[in-house]
């Protein structure tokens, strides 16, 4: 029978009290092979997840851009991005401390230099990539959003991938509402990347 905790506990959970079961998994991320430590707490940790994918795959990035990995797990957005686009100065920030301590562990094992952190201060970005925890329920997703909008620069991108059919729609919504404009430009597998601008 399941501990209490294993019921219970997400990988949006803060401090994470599940035993920690560390698989090592690979994959072409932008066409170059990268490869991640992963750990159960985490979200995804026997594969990157079909969404994940399309925004690594699919995201806006120019150089020398600051980049927030929001929600990062065990690194692979800011990770993959950062090694594809070495010019840029990547952030990946999570409240979950199990998937920081990956964080930083995947960033060594893949030789790219982030930004590891749990807390923003006044700091902000070109553009800041989002994959939300849907199953955390749409108020949780609209502070990522709303949140998002106050780090970015005037001009700067929010890029999030979600379920269209299964919430993503919403978020959509919420998008538009917040920045005044909203566009998806990229599907595949029910999901769906969104890219708002801040004007």
């Amino acid at each position: 029978m399941a501990k209490n905790n294993e019921i219970t506990e997400h990988y949006y959970t803060e401090k994470p009290t599940s035993k920690i079961k560390e698989q090592l998994i690979t994959d072409f991320l932008r066409g170059k092979e990268l490869t991640f430590t992963t750990a159960s707490g985490l979200f995804s940790p026997k594969k990157i997840d079909e969404g994940t994918k399309l925004l690594i795959e699919n995201a806006i990035i120019q150089p020398n851009w600051k980049i927030l990995d929001l929600g990062c797990g065990y690194g692979p957005v800011g990770i993959a991005l950062k090694k594809s686009f070495p010019n840029t100065e990547v952030t990946l920030l999570d409240i979950n401390e199990r998937a920081l301590v990956y964080s930083k562990k995947n960033a060594e094992q893949n030789k790219v230099e982030v930004n590891v952190i749990k807390n923003l201060s006044e700091e902000k970005f070109n553009t800041i990539l989002l994959n939300p925890p849907q199953s955390a329920g749409k108020e949780t997703c609209f502070d990522l959003i709303t949140s998002s909008e106050k780090y970015l620069i005037r001009g700067g991108l929010l890029q999030m991938v979600a379920r269209h059919n299964k919430g993503g729609k919403v978020l959509e919504n919420k998008m538009k509402e917040l920045f005044g404009n909203v566009r998806s430009f990229a599907k595949q597998g029910g999901y769906r990347i969104y890219i708002s601008e801040k004007s």
